[in-house]
């Protein structure tokens, strides 16, 4: 079996963690799984903290020409943008994505309107999957979510994108807790594992086809008249 070669990509973790640095976060534990081996894999890996960072709520690709004083996600998007592939992780609260993960979903969505240089939305190309925790039931409700927002803004999702782990129902141990022995779990490494390499090998075919063709997808094609073989009388 030939080994790929990953060493070209460059991944973002987006940890959307309540917890601002420097305190102990258990969805970074689990995403430091996968980082590992991106990195042993030659991958450029970026790490951010979402909650470290002054981002304003809001649809706008910059928030500050809407009245807001102050908004750091123009910046923040620039190392987001740079990332062939994404990783949301998020923990666990009520059952659902943290609300710091619902701010960078809605904050990538300001962005989703741009196109790029084949005139197809701007995340076209680039793969994204996400790793949850929790001590609560709601792995798989989670992903559901953050995936389908993210492959709507026009990221590529591979199959089984997602990583997760979760413990007792009520406050119990958590990922990083020696107690739970987490670490030594054979599912949630066996998911982590198989989410890396299938956001690598997509990630690595797209960045090797530079892409998806525009034939069919180019929104500025679309907006120039261009149909493909889509036929219909109305726009003759």
């Amino acid at each position: 079996m030939n080994t790929p070669d990953f060493s070209k990509l460059k991944a973002v973790y987006i940890n959307c963690t309540l917890k601002q640095s420097p305190r102990q976060s258990h969805t970074q534990g689990l995403i430091d799984v996968s980082k590992n081996i991106m990195k042993n894999e030659g991958v450029t890996v970026d790490d951010i903290r979402f909650i470290d960072h002054d981002v304003a709520f809001g649809v706008q690709p910059d928030m500050t020409k809407e009245g807001v004083a102050k908004d750091e996600w123009p910046t923040l998007f620039e190392r987001i943008f740079e990332a062939d592939i994404i990783i949301v992780g998020t923990p666990i609260w009520l059952g659902e994505k943290s609300s710091v993960c619902q701010k960078l979903i809605e904050r990538l969505y300001s962005m989703s309107g741009k196109t790029n240089d084949k005139g197809q939305y701007l995340f076209y190309g680039k793969v994204g999957g996400c790793i949850i925790t929790g001590n609560e039931d709601g792995v798989k409700h989670c992903a559901m979510g953050i995936l389908y927002a993210l492959q709507h803004v026009g990221y590529s999702i591979p199959p089984q994108a997602d990583a997760g782990w979760i413990g007792e129902v009520g406050p119990g141990p958590s990922y990083l807790d020696e107690v739970s022995d987490a670490k030594n779990n054979d599912f949630t490494n066996r998911n982590t594992t198989f989410m890396t390499y299938n956001l690598l090998h997509l990630a690595n075919m797209l960045k090797q086809n530079k892409g998806y063709s525009a034939y069919g997808n180019s929104r500025e094609g679309w907006d120039d008249g261009t149909r493909w073989s889509f036929d219909n009388p109305e726009y003759r």
